[in-house]
């Protein structure tokens, strides 16, 4: 479903049927202030870009609203796991290099 700042997220729902104005992150969840979720948040959430980089279905996402400073701008914090590795992702728009090889054409160095 498209986001408020107009980019898809399967985390993203929003429920507009005869007048409703609901929506939510399903990735956040219901969380009391000041780490709930808003949808000013979807401008700057680096999960739609690493939706769309890593289709991996082992990899798992997490994510929570951080304040930088004094809980002014807000941002989403999001850690990834794969679950078939059981290790933690540094880089969840490459993932954990395990679940999805290059082949070797493209790995070997030119001499």
């Amino acid at each position: 479903m498209k986001t408020p700042a107009g980019t898809e997220c399967r985390y993203f729902y929003g429920n507009y049927f005869r007048g409703r104005q609901k929506e939510e992150c399903r990735l956040i969840g219901e969380i009391q202030p000041p780490h709930n979720w808003t949808s000013d948040l979807c401008k700057t959430c680096p999960v739609p870009g690493i939706l769309r980089a890593n289709a991996c279905p082992n990899l798992i996402l997490k994510g929570e609203v951080r304040g930088l400073f004094l809980n002014f701008m807000r941002r989403v914090r999001v850690t990834a796991f794969c679950i078939k590795t059981n290790q933690a992702v540094v880089e969840p728009e490459i993932g954990c290099s395990q679940c999805h090889r290059l082949p070797e054409v493209f790995t070997n160095k030119i001499p």
